[in-house]
């Protein structure tokens, strides 16, 4: 995990670092544009000595990342100091503050829904080919993959507001914004998240069905299975004890690809209703290269991919005894 995120970052800065020039270089040009007096100026040279930025780029990968000492105290993403925005002129973390929180929960929502719905209907779809409910789960999959999450927003958005007359945006109340958190308000979030998690995992659960039914179908299909029958071992018993639990590998290992498929997703949703997530500041941060932003968050995802992918190989090893013989064969 540790070399791969430590790649992940030298991509994730070096991406970031492609376009000419950088926010304040960019503010600096506006600015002369604009003819603004010479301490706007000298304020925005500052800002590039301050934060390394006339410093090349392998200098400022060093401070960023917390290898190299950085100016004023600045430690670096290996210390938890995730930097300074730019764009808003305060530190990262508190830009990011209670976005980053509602970022987790509804993608780690959105996950959870995905495979709750998925799991059923895909068993459902495989032991019953090509019946009636195979057939309309099979629609609703082929819906739910050509349909941009965005446009299912703005369709939910409309009919709820003119049938319903109920606004489907944001997280939580509007009496709750910048308050602090209490029962009431994380009440209020549960409730408004309801509409952006079906509406972000639409896609994702579609695609998880026919992944599904695919494994088990191709289980299905083996010898084993017809020596249990053979054999009169119960139908649900035939069924659980081997062809479901070997058509969840793929199931299982799709849970750190699952992640940032689900955030970068939830990106354009959220700004349709207008989620307080960190999914459009990284847009806007990515646009005004405001580089400690979009940084510290890609990291943030790459991190929570990573933690995913590893979460996957133990469910694997757990789940398939033949992982654990090879891996032990190795060894």
């Amino acid at each position: 995990m540790i070399p791969t995120l430590l790649v992940i970052s030298i991509l994730t800065f070096v991406i970031i670092q492609l376009p000419p020039g950088d926010y304040l270089s960019n503010q600096l040009q506006e600015l002369k544009a604009q003819g603004e007096s010479a301490s706007a100026v000298a304020k925005i040279a500052f800002y590039r000595e301050q934060y390394s930025l006339d410093k090349p780029m392998i200098e400022q990968y060093a401070i960023w990342m917390g290898f190299w000492p950085g100016p004023n105290g600045f430690s670096g993403l290996l210390q938890g100091d995730w930097g300074h925005s730019f764009a808003y002129d305060l530190p990262v973390s508190e830009v990011l503050g209670d976005r980053m929180l509602l970022s987790f929960v509804v993608n780690f929502s959105t996950v959870i829904f995905i495979y709750l719905v998925a799991f059923p209907i895909g068993v459902y779809s495989a032991t019953r080919q090509y019946s009636i409910g195979d057939y309309g789960f099979t629609l609703i999959g082929y819906l739910g993959l050509a349909t941009p999450n965005f446009l299912l927003a703005m369709v939910l958005l409309y009919y709820f507001n003119v049938y319903f007359g109920i606004s489907i945006g944001g997280l939580m109340d509007e009496e709750y914004i910048d308050q602090p958190w209490s029962m009431d308000k994380i009440m209020s979030v549960l409730d408004h998240m309801i509409i952006p998690v079906i509406v972000i995992g639409t896609s994702g659960t579609a695609a998880m069905i026919r992944r599904l039914r695919a494994n088990l179908l191709d289980e299905l299909q083996k010898q084993y299975v017809t020596t249990a029958k053979a054999k009169g071992v119960p139908r649900i018993r035939a069924l659980v004890k081997y062809p479901i639990r070997m058509s969840l590998n793929p199931f299982i290992a799709d849970i750190g690809n699952l992640l940032p498929d689900v955030i970068s997703g939830s990106v354009i949703v959220s700004a349709v209703l207008s989620l307080p997530t960190a999914g459009p500041m990284l847009l806007e941060a990515l646009r005004n290269q405001d580089q400690y932003l979009a940084g510290s968050f890609l990291m943030f995802l790459a991190l929570l991919t990573v933690i995913g992918m590893f979460i996957s190989d133990l469910l694997l090893a757990a789940l398939d005894p033949r992982i654990r013989l090879s891996g032990g064969a190795t060894k």
